[in-house]
């Protein structure tokens, strides 16, 4: 609490707006002297963190083990005690992304592997299979990059698009994608074109986050009253509930990467495991309970209502990301 002393001056520094008590009935600012000691910046900053930390603290706990207690704390109008959910939201995902950014997989460790593995024993077959069919004419052409697509080159294909049969030929559509994907294919590695897409999709992350919620939003306002429950109420609800399965992704993320120093061999590469095992299963209950204690239906309704929210949602975000990567590999230059 600020014990500033309170300017004779009853015109608001901000505003400019009369001020008949400490603070104005305007713009809220407080009618203080605007020149401060030391000592008063040090106590106010303290302050100010102070109060951070609780509204940050009891807001991360309830968010984790409360399913539902900050939306209903929010839709009843107590808020100051709490991170208000778009900036709670924000920030966990700034520190989420951000961890990712600076500490990144070493899934391109484990590609480049499993790529010269894959790429020796496939070098094998084809040369085998070259060896026994190499009087076939269609396998004298060029096959584009090692045949890990086994695609044929363009020649080929414009060769069939105007002396082929019908039935062989490409219709516009198909003709372009197979264009694109062969000169995918030609300029990169299989390696490289995943490493691409893995990059791709954590940088576009929050993106396609941001366009999943407000139809999730739109789903929930789909199964309930349309009189008693508003699209903000389900709004709130999809802001709280992503920035918990964020949250916990987070703490899984840490914790792995904190233990992963320890070495592929050390014993505390269990507790990552469990960890990971307990997050997963909770990311994946913790709409049920959620959803019956802020909506107030029975468990069953609940119930049956939360799994085809689940389908649905599913469906819907396995749509996005074929959208997805369909975009990403037609923009791979």
């Amino acid at each position: 609490m600020s014990h500033s002393k309170i300017r004779e001056d009853k015109t608001c520094l901000n505003c400019r707006h009369v001020v008949e008590q400490k603070f104005c009935p305007n713009c809220g600012q407080e009618n203080s002297d605007s020149r401060k000691t030391f000592h008063h910046l040090f106590v106010h900053f303290f302050e100010d963190l102070t109060h951070y930390e609780n509204a940050f603290w009891k807001t991360i706990k309830n968010l984790l083990f409360k399913p539902s207690t900050l939306t209903k704390e929010y839709l009843s109008g107590k808020r100051l005690s709490y991170l208000a959910p778009v900036r709670l939201y924000i920030f966990i995902s700034f520190i989420t992304f951000l961890l990712i950014a600076l500490f990144p997989n070493n899934l391109t460790d484990e590609l480049t592997k499993n790529e010269k593995e894959i790429t020796s024993s496939f070098e094998k077959e084809a040369a085998k299979e070259k060896k026994n069919w190499k009087e076939k004419s269609y396998l004298k052409s060029k096959v584009v990059d090692k045949s890990y697509f086994q695609l044929k080159p363009m020649k080929e294909i414009d060769s069939i698009q105007k002396y082929g049969k019908e039935s062989e030929k490409l219709n516009a559509t198909s003709y372009w994608f197979y264009e694109k994907a062969v000169h995918v294919t030609e300029k990169y590695t299989k390696k490289e074109i995943i490493i691409k897409f893995i990059e791709s999709f954590f940088h576009n992350l929050p993106k396609i986050l941001f366009i999943i919620m407000p139809f999730f939003a739109f789903f929930l306002w789909l199964f309930h009253n349309k009189k008693r429950w508003y699209y903000f109420d389900h709004g709130i609800f999809t802001l709280h509930y992503f920035s918990f399965l964020l949250l916990i992704f987070l703490i899984m993320f840490i914790i792995d990467r904190i233990i992963g120093l320890a070495g592929k061999g050390s014993p505390l590469l269990y507790i990552s495991a469990i960890t990971n095992f307990v997050g997963t299963i909770w990311m994946c209950y913790y709409f049920y309970p959620a959803h019956h204690r802020f909506y107030g239906e029975s468990r069953i309704v609940s119930f049956v209502k939360s799994v085809l929210l689940f389908i649905i949602n599913s469906l819907f975000i396995l749509f996005l990301l074929t959208v997805y990567v369909l975009y990403t590999f037609i923009n791979l230059h």
